[in-house]
């Protein structure tokens, strides 16, 4: 007896849900399985996710719902409404969305009402600090998936603990390792953002700062400028810093200035940013997906939280959590600057969409309601 065709809609919304969801998509289109794309369009310019469907060779999504920013109950009720019209047109037999943003809760949301099963990638991660909107996110969106594809073992032993029946959980790896080995095979390739910013491997510092947390409060945004102030005055590299908007806007509203010593640049793309995480000589971000990345090219990083949901990333000794005091952060970046670069990747050997769509294909898109 022949297994049914499955419908696969994949929903994202965002820069890191289009690469980490890119590897399934070219999955799916390589061996041709049946799959449309549901796109929230939840940041800021639709330019700039435009760059990364160009640079990781993705095919046009079929939806731009174009939501763009807002409140954030204003903005998941948009998405509910437009995803669940799209749904009841498609049909499919199981819909991804992948991490914790409103996209992925609004998708999840729209398909568990429909009774379509929902497939959670990068599911169990907690970060136990509820006052992160992400956080709120992955929780409901966990206790609704039918699918639940955790990175490591550590993530099924979290969604376990919360009563996630263990038929539901698959430890597959990351996605991110796929989009990362892909990605920088084609940079090679196709572009030299060294060159372009006159820079030299491990003679930089690469940053990112964008969370509410850090940039929203005066007091904390200043105290990390002070922080990367001084980091300059010790070390005599650059810091390269891919500005976000949010940040851009904020130090500007606070009347703040960057301090010596930092390049800022426009937002980039997937591939120029690979290689300069690749080549960096450390990071410093308060982004959960660049400890990720970071991680698996054996870049040391200093992580300005007071948690991760990646705890993986300082278990095996390739990030720390420095907080946002600049003696700390001065502290964790002294300690990583000089790290060997021996620590194992623990992410999966990327193959996690290949793993994904197998488990998928084996339920032929039942899920488990």
């Amino acid at each position: 007896m022949k297994k049914p065709k499955i419908k696969i809609g994949i929903i994202l919304g965002t820069r890191p849900e289009i690469i980490k969801l890119s590897s399934l998509i070219r999955f799916c289109k390589k061996n041709k399985i049946n799959y449309f794309v549901i796109h929230s369009n939840q940041h800021y310019s639709e330019n700039m996710d435009a760059i990364f469907f160009k640079d990781l060779e993705l095919p046009k999504v079929k939806y731009n719902l174009n939501v763009g920013s807002g409140k954030h109950g204003e903005q998941t009720a948009k998405m509910l409404s437009k995803i669940e019209t799209i749904l009841e047109k498609e049909k499919p037999s199981i819909i991804f969305v992948q991490g914790d943003t409103n996209t992925v809760l609004a998708g999840a949301l729209a398909a568990a009402k429909m009774q379509i099963p929902v497939g959670h990638v990068e599911a169990g991660l907690r970060s136990y600090d509820r006052t992160m909107p992400e956080e709120l996110n992955r929780l409901m969106v966990d206790h609704i998936s039918d699918f639940l594809f955790c990175p490591t073992q550590k993530q099924k032993e979290i969604l376990m603990a919360e009563q996630i029946p263990n038929k539901k959980i698959f430890i597959v790896g990351n996605t991110v390792v796929d989009a990362a080995f892909e990605g920088i095979k084609i940079a090679e390739k196709k572009v030299n953002i060294l060159k372009k910013l006159e820079i030299e491997k491990d003679k930089y510092f690469l940053l990112t700062m964008h969370r509410p947390n850090n940039v929203d409060n005066k007091k904390t945004l200043t105290e990390i400028l002070k922080a990367l102030a001084t980091i300059y005055q010790k070390y005599k590299l650059p810091i390269v810093f891919p500005i976000h908007p949010r940040t851009e806007s904020k130090i500007q509203e606070f009347k703040l200035k960057l301090p010596q010593g930092i390049l800022k640049i426009e937002p980039l793309g997937f591939l120029e940013f690979l290689q300069l995480e690749k080549n960096a000589k450390l990071i410093i971000t308060d982004s959960g997906g660049l400890q990720e990345e970071a991680c698996i090219f054996k870049t040391p990083c200093v992580t300005i939280r007071e948690n991760t949901e990646r705890p993986e990333t300082v278990e095996v000794g390739g990030n720390i959590l420095a907080g946002t005091s600049e003696k700390k952060i001065l502290t964790s970046v002294a300690k990583m600057i000089g790290k060997k670069r021996v620590w194992k990747n623990p992410f999966g050997n990327g193959k996690t969409a290949e793993k994904i769509l197998k488990i998928i294909r084996k339920g032929a898109g039942k899920g488990t309601k």
